[in-house]
């Protein structure tokens, strides 16, 4: 049995007054891979930006221990540095900053990627070979202009780059083609190999599963945790969807109210 490192216990949380996630429990030990599925609108990004930490959402109950320390009132920075990664799904553009300027300031800022100028420069150049990135991207600001498939393995870059102990990627398979999938899916495995470091991937599409070996899966609809099992489950979400699954939280929640 792997260690646990995260551990989120009834966690509620939303933004801007509405209530999104609600009595959330998840728990991912070290080195596992566990994927969170579910349809559009169910509240997996919400809760891998509540996990990173995210300023936009509010957490108004439960708790989030990391690495055996509770990181519910972290900020993102500190949560970083502790070892969260997220992948976002749709990556921002920073006007102005260079990529490779970006990077390195992330890394002096973690005393165990500290390195020299010269060695830094190698190990970016080749991380972005791995990627069959080009490396005049480094230079360039920030994903801007960037296209949809080169800001998913400017993440992967900065994944393998930072060796965080979980990595949260969210929705990383959106928007590609076979291609830039087949390598963001080798940057996966390639995290997975060299650091062993625990992953979340939150997807509601099973292609970016098919080169993973996973060890749990969980199903969340209408902000809930309706479901979780082994590997086996994503076969069955792939065949016959997350109706059922609809379904029966529609009914254990008629089922709460006639209970009042």
């Amino acid at each position: 049995m792997a260690d646990q490192l995260l551990n989120v216990r009834s966690l509620s949380a939303g933004a801007d007054d509405k209530p999104i996630l609600h009595g959330i429990d998840l728990a991912v030990g070290a080195g596992e891979c566990h994927v969170l599925m579910g349809p559009n609108g169910a509240g997996k990004s919400t809760l891998g930006h509540v996990i990173m930490g995210d300023a936009a959402y509010t957490v108004t109950g439960g708790s989030i221990t990391f690495d055996g320390a509770d990181v519910t009132e972290l900020s993102a920075d500190k949560r970083s540095l502790a070892g969260i990664f997220l992948s976002y799904q749709a990556p921002v553009e920073v006007p102005g900053v260079p990529l490779y300027s970006f990077l390195r300031e992330i890394c002096q800022k973690r005393p165990e990627l500290k390195t020299t100028a010269r060695k830094f420069r190698e190990r970016v150049g080749q991380i972005a070979d791995q990627l069959e990135l080009d490396q005049g991207f480094l230079m360039r600001e920030l994903n801007v202009g960037f296209s949809g498939g080169e800001k998913k393995k400017i993440e992967m870059l900065q994944l393998l780059l930072l060796r965080p102990k979980l990595a949260i990627l969210d929705e990383t398979d959106s928007g590609l083609d076979v291609d830039a999938l087949g390598i963001v899916s080798r940057g996966i495995q390639a995290y997975r190999e060299e650091v062993g470091g625990a992953l979340v991937v939150i997807t509601h599409n099973t292609r970016i599963l098919e080169r993973l070996s996973v060890d749990r899966t969980h199903v969340m609809v209408h902000g809930h945790m309706v479901a979780e099992g082994d590997a086996s489950l994503i076969s069955d979400i792939d065949a016959n969807g997350f109706e059922r699954f609809e379904r029966a939280l529609g009914e254990r929640d008629g089922a709460a109210g006639d209970a009042e």
